[in-house]
């Protein structure tokens, strides 16, 4: 069973519920949960051809295994991320395991804390890829702030640059969208931003469109999510942050006992959970 699987979009990171150990759950994230996107990422690399002439841009790049996935197939890489400074350690123990510094570059490798304005100055090389990996199209409002934060990133960019947007497929094709209604379930009747919200076939053109760039090319990839047990499917889960304010607005026990539910119709014969997903990507160009 391969694990593959979805990180929480970067614009709304949201907020961890008190007493929550936010390096548990990162630590989570990338053990458990950030695979589960790696078909994705590497439909992408191949149909983009990264390789050694690359200079990518990851925003909301997290614990970094997109960016490892690129920088081994030769690429420079930088990432960003304001709001995930436990995933983004993780990131610097997996591709800067010899240096201390968050900026200091390691055989073309740069991690950053914040956001495209943080990387650009004298010297800095005009990226010749984008990629904003972390899927929209799953909760309501999950793409605020996302076409802003691509706006910011074009002056970066060469014209043309491929700008990679990644979403959630159709939900009849997505075996998870029946668990994360568990969030909106559990936080009415405080439902607003943040409640489940079905993808629409349009999301991540018109996220290109607001941000003034050119779609060029889109495909859909599957990416099961699959654990090794109820438990690990879980806490992969959580550490989304898709469920924190369901969490928010009633406890973690009660959390974890309603997606143990709804995880009991994916639970197969030997104790794993298989969630079969399809993920859908848009390449836009700037202008």
């Amino acid at each position: 069973m391969t694990p593959t699987l979805a990180q929480p979009h970067l614009p709304r990171a949201g907020t961890t519920p008190r007493g929550v150990d936010r390096c548990a759950r990162a630590r989570d994230w990338a053990e458990i949960q950030e695979r589960m996107l790696v078909p994705l990422y590497e439909a992408v690399y191949e149909r983009l051809d990264v390789g050694g002439g690359t200079r990518l841009l990851g925003l909301g790049c997290g614990s970094g295994l997109a960016l490892l996935m690129a920088a081994s197939r030769g690429a420079s890489v930088t990432g960003v991320d304001p709001s995930a400074p436990e995933r983004l350690a993780l990131a610097r123990e997996r591709l800067l395991p010899d240096t201390g510094s968050a900026a200091r570059p390691q055989g073309g490798t740069r991690l950053v804390e914040g956001g495209p304005a943080d990387v650009s100055g004298p010297g800095t090389p005009t990226f010749n890829m984008v990629t904003a990996f972390q899927p929209i199209g799953c909760v309501a409002g999950d793409s605020e702030g996302l076409s802003g934060l691509l706006e910011a990133t074009v002056p970066l960019a060469g014209r043309g640059t491929p700008v990679v947007l990644a979403g959630w497929g159709p939900p009849e094709r997505c075996a998870t969208s029946s668990v994360l209604k568990v969030a909106t379930k559990l936080t009415e009747p405080l439902r607003s931003t943040g409640s489940w919200r079905p993808a629409l076939r349009d999301d991540l053109e018109e996220v290109a469109q607001r941000a003034g760039l050119k779609p060029d090319g889109s495909g859909r990839v599957a990416c099961p999510f699959g654990y090794a047990d109820t438990d690990s499917a879980v806490r992969g889960l959580l550490s989304t942050g898709l469920f924190d304010a369901a969490v928010g607005a009633t406890d973690q026990v009660q959390v974890d006992k309603e997606l143990t539910e709804a995880l009991h119709p994916h639970k197969r014969r030997d104790g794993t959970v298989w969630m079969p997903n399809v993920f859908r990507y848009l390449i836009a160009r700037t202008r």
